[in-house]
């Protein structure tokens, strides 16, 4: 009897548009080069056009498109899937990007061998101690665990006493380049008279707008500022109350998940971000692309690596946001003497190179295919 060729599965139930689903795209469509038999398996149709064409994209059926599902009740259909998937062709490897811990103990059972990729650190998802039980008996049955920066590698060891694959997100600088130099047609950042600030990240508890807000409302009665908070999440009614309740509707634009934020980077004098944590946030990569000043909250894990211990932006404290208005403000008096911390980080970017990160994801699942 012929036996079936092997295959790739990569796992993604649910995709909303943020830097893991970023990632996710690039790291698909490059192994897709090298490998015939690719699938995916993920919830609905919304983002199947960002794919290769050689991935065959396993969608559940019968979902109505308007409708908002629960992320567990997709998760669960997902899985449900590749069991399905599985008993077509057992000679499957999973390449699993979310819900790891029910992919790997889904593998457990049915014997497939199965990939992960972390992408926020544990102190984020890690503090329930039903869940850390789960983790540290079941992440030992996965064959690879890949964290995307070393501090998140030592939490992974320290928490869980696992060792894992380091690989740093690929950036693809060609694509984010010709995508900041398309003209921008919104004029809220043509004046140069103010300083120009932006944060993009999802509307949720992990980026913390809070903290972002507060420190704004400081900056904005000792100097002339504007500020765009691009997103999308379960925070975006209270996001918006805080800016109408504490008149900053003059100051401070909210604007919807843009699949190019490129060409508002560029406009910009300073990009923030508050996250409470993070795996390696891939805005950071971009924004130093775009030789623009960072400061950062010193969360776990990855603002700290990217910005090279303080070396090539600021950092403060979680949820300071009285320090993150000084940051802001001493930036302002003296643009200039910030400039070298710019350019340091931007000629540091090469770790962070696509085809060598990207080869290293396709060297990896070979390994075990």
């Amino acid at each position: 009897m012929e036996k079936t060729q092997k295959r790739l599965v990569l796992f993604m139930p649910s995709m909303e548009g943020g830097g893991v689903e970023k990632n996710f795209i690039i790291i698909a469509n490059y192994l897709a080069k090298s490998i015939r038999n690719i699938s995916l398996i993920t919830f609905d149709k919304k983002f199947n056009k960002f794919f290769n064409k050689k991935i065959k994209i396993l969608n559940v059926k019968n979902i109505n498109e308007k409708k908002k599902y629960k992320k567990y009740y997709k998760y669960f259909k997902c899985l449900n899937l590749l069991i399905k998937e599985y008993l077509k062709n057992k000679n499957s490897l999973v390449f699993s990007f979310q819900a790891n811990i029910y992919a790997i103990i889904l593998s457990s059972f049915l014997g497939f061998k199965i990939i992960s990729r972390s992408n926020s650190s544990p102190t984020g998802w890690g503090k329930n101690a039903v869940k850390n039980i789960l983790f540290r008996i079941f992440f030992k049955f996965s064959d690879a665990i890949i964290v995307n920066s070393k501090e998140f590698q030592m939490e992974f060891k320290k928490k869980f006493n696992i060792s894992t694959k380091l690989i740093y997100n690929p950036l693809n600088k060609n694509e984010i380049i010709k995508k900041s130099r398309i003209r921008l047609k919104s004029n809220f950042f043509n004046s140069k008279k103010f300083l120009k600030i932006i944060s993009v990240g999802r509307f949720t508890e992990q980026k913390d707008h809070e903290t972002l807000l507060k420190s704004f409302k400081i900056i904005c009665k000792k100097i002339n500022a504007r500020l765009i908070i691009m997103g999308y999440g379960i925070k975006e009614k209270e996001i918006k109350n805080y800016v109408k309740n504490n008149n900053l509707n003059k100051y401070v634009k909210i604007l919807n998940f843009k699949s190019n934020p490129f060409n508002y980077i560029k406009k910009t004098d300073l990009f923030i971000l508050t996250s409470k944590f993070e795996g390696l946030p891939n805005v950071l990569l971009e924004a130093q692309l775009l030789k623009k000043y960072i400061i950062s909250s010193d969360c776990p894990t990855g603002p700290r690596e990217i910005l090279l211990n303080g070396k090539a932006g600021g950092l403060f404290e979680v949820g300071n946001y009285r320090d993150l208005a000084n940051k802001i403000l001493k930036f302002n008096q003296n643009r200039s003497f910030y400039k070298p911390k710019i350019n340091f980080g931007y000629k540091k970017l090469d770790r962070f190179d696509f085809k060598i990160n990207c080869n290293k994801y396709l060297k990896l699942v070979q390994n075990y295919m």
